[in-house]
């Protein structure tokens, strides 16, 4: 298993080159349909996000009109958020969302971009959907967005695959399927030579996997589509949002 902790990983380089307002994650095609999902899934009732990082969601939901609170392991990240918002409009408590306990009820808990594979071993996994089940009034929704594992395209005896490529940028992801973990390899380089090269470990999780995860945490599989949109999901989607529900009241 690497080494790596997302905790250390994010450090104030990280988290200030996180952000890349109106394109990539930010753009408008990408994070209108994510928040508009949400708050219909909200239905106006008191939200949770897991993994707030720098707000990219949880600033424009709240925009919305839907209270939002947030729990983030890394203080650079909740640094960054606190330049845009304050803890009066949006409340986020620093700590592990696997155990880190919110005050208060949510009709929605929401964990988007693959947050759920930063936590790196299965039995955490698991925790971390029972710690939302906890968060949640009867009824209550927990709202995923995955990527689907790419082993399909890793070569037989390969440990790895190349992710993206564009004019400055290479994403390389390297497996231990014995172990189901992978290390996102991204280099960056510029025109005058300067390279740099960020690291980040994850435990993939197949969407079956997920599905018994979010089981064991008293939650139904809804929905999933392969994206925020609504498309379909089907054997070559790259992602899912997966929609699990408790049990309503009585």
């Amino acid at each position: 298993m690497t080494d790596l902790r997302h905790s250390d990983i994010w450090d104030d380089a990280a988290a200030e080159s996180y952000d890349s307002p109106g394109t990539g994650m930010f753009a408008p095609d990408v994070l209108g349909p994510t928040v508009d999902r949400l708050a219909a899934l909200a239905q106006g009732g008191p939200a949770l996000e897991f993994a707030i990082g720098t707000g990219r969601v949880a600033i424009p939901l709240r925009a919305r009109g839907i209270p939002v609170s947030g729990i983030e392991i890394a203080v650079p990240m909740l640094n960054r958020l606190r330049e845009k918002v304050d803890a009066a409009t949006i409340p986020v408590i620093l700590g592990d969302m696997t155990t880190t306990n919110v005050p208060g009820s949510f009709s929605l808990v929401f964990l988007v971009f693959n947050g759920i594979s930063n936590v790196l071993t299965q039995a955490e996994q698991v925790e971390c959907c029972r710690n939302a089940a906890r968060h949640l009034a009867p009824g209550g929704c927990f709202v995923v967005e995955l990527w689907v594992p790419e082993l399909p395209r890793l070569p037989p005896a390969a440990q790895a695959v190349t992710g993206h490529s564009e004019p400055g940028y290479l994403l390389v992801d390297t497996y231990d399927v014995v172990a189901q973990q992978v290390t996102s390899h991204h280099v960056r380089w510029s025109e005058d030579g300067q390279t740099t090269l960020f690291r980040s470990p994850h435990r993939y999780i197949w969407p079956a996997e997920l599905d018994l995860m979010a089981q064991l945490a008293g939650f139904t599989l809804e929905s999933r589509h392969a994206d925020w949109s609504g498309t379909p999901f089907t054997a070559a989607a790259r992602s899912h949002v997966s929609v699990y529900r408790l049990p309503a009241a009585g």
